[in-house]
């Protein structure tokens, strides 16, 4: 099995360090660059086409948000993803990441185990979010509905979801696995997973972070 392609970027040498020790010491993931600021990560991007960026957000030269929007734009036909970590678990730069592209965030605390299994599931083309911080941040960075695009994706979910749907959309914006919400809802894994690849048809989102941001502007009108 090829491994998975890892590039690190953080702008601190000794946590760069640990990190790139985390991700070798499994025998599935294979650190292919480092980076020091946002722009050298877009360079490493572009050099090595990694499965997975690391990144950091707060950075000289160039921040973690411009990198990952600069990653996603240019990724082309590359299944290159951007997993943030960051230590501010409210910090509004995690939801203009997110908005920019980014397949999830983890903080830089979690255990290593995590943070590995986030590699693994932002490279299977999934999306990972810390539990101990989404539900937070959703309340905290709540924006207003200004666009019509907006009006439009708030009206979807309110006449194409199901009941069911919209609990799920309530437990993925909590931050739960999909494991998780099957646990609490008292169903199979294979039947929560069915609902998500729903609600994502439904209203036309490439993935959960994209439900999770939806959620947050549109909970209050539901």
């Amino acid at each position: 099995m090829t491994a998975i392609s890892v590039v690190v970027c953080d702008d601190e040498q000794l946590l760069r360090e640990a990190l790139v020790r985390l991700v070798s010491n499994a025998s599935d993931l294979r650190v292919v660059g480092t980076a020091v600021n946002g722009w050298e990560a877009v360079a490493a991007a572009a050099e090595h086409r990694p499965d997975v960026v690391l990144m950091d957000i707060r950075m000289p030269v160039m921040d973690g948000i411009e990198a990952t929007r600069t990653i996603i734009k240019a990724r082309g036909e590359a299944a290159t993803r951007v997993l943030i970590l960051t230590t501010y678990d409210l910090d509004s730069y995690v939801y203009e990441a997110l908005q920019a592209g980014a397949s999830g965030f983890l903080l830089k605390d979690a255990p290593s185990e995590r943070l590995r299994d986030g590699i693994r599931i932002v490279a299977s083309g999934q999306a990972v979010l810390a539990p101990e911080a989404t539900a937070r941040m959703i309340e905290v960075l709540r924006p207003d509905l200004p666009t019509e695009a907006d009006r439009a994706l708030l009206a979807a979910v309110r006449r194409r979801l199901t009941d069911r749907e919209r609990e799920v959309c309530e437990l993925i914006a909590e931050g739960l696995s999909n494991d998780d919400i099957a646990s609490r809802l008292v169903i199979s894994k294979y039947t929560v997973k069915g609902h998500v690849s729903n609600i994502l048809g439904k209203l036309g989102l490439p993935d959960r972070v994209q439900v999770v941001l939806a959620w947050s502007r549109f909970r209050a009108q539901l």
